[in-house]
């Protein structure tokens, strides 16, 4: 990832309040954001553009996000997966069926937020330059 591209970030969040938040936050940290309000409508943008974040709610209408975050993993491999729950228990389910993504619970400060997609993306350059 060149320093001219900014990472980009789907996010997928049903409360149209928190998406919003969520969003800005995040644009505002430097981030390009496409968000969408339930997984059913990420799936196209995951088969037709390249994400480097996944930033997907886990309880949604139609599809949820661990349902996303799997069909994510087959259409684009590379993107790295975060989800964001108010449920303790569907953060347990969240961690044993996607081990690899980060669950961060709500409530959470949106500094707390932009620190951990920064964590992301920072261990997956640091994974690039091993080797």
């Amino acid at each position: 990832m060149s320093e001219t591209t900014k990472p980009r970030i789907l996010l997928a969040e049903d409360d149209e309040a928190m998406r919003i938040y969520l969003e800005r936050a995040l644009v505002n940290a430097g981030y390009e954001v496409v968000a969408v309000d339930r997984g059913t409508a990420a799936l196209p943008l995951l088969e037709q553009e390249k994400f480097d974040l996944l930033l997907s709610d886990i309880v949604m209408p139609e599809m949820d996000g661990i349902a996303l975050a799997q069909h994510c993993s087959e259409l684009s491999p590379s993107t790295k997966v975060m989800f964001i729950t108010g449920f303790a228990a569907v953060s347990l389910r969240a961690s044993r069926e996607q081990p690899n993504a980060k669950v961060l619970s709500k409530p959470f400060h949106l500094r707390d937020l932009v620190l951990e997609v920064e964590r992301v993306f920072s261990d997956a350059q640091d994974l690039s330059t091993v080797g």
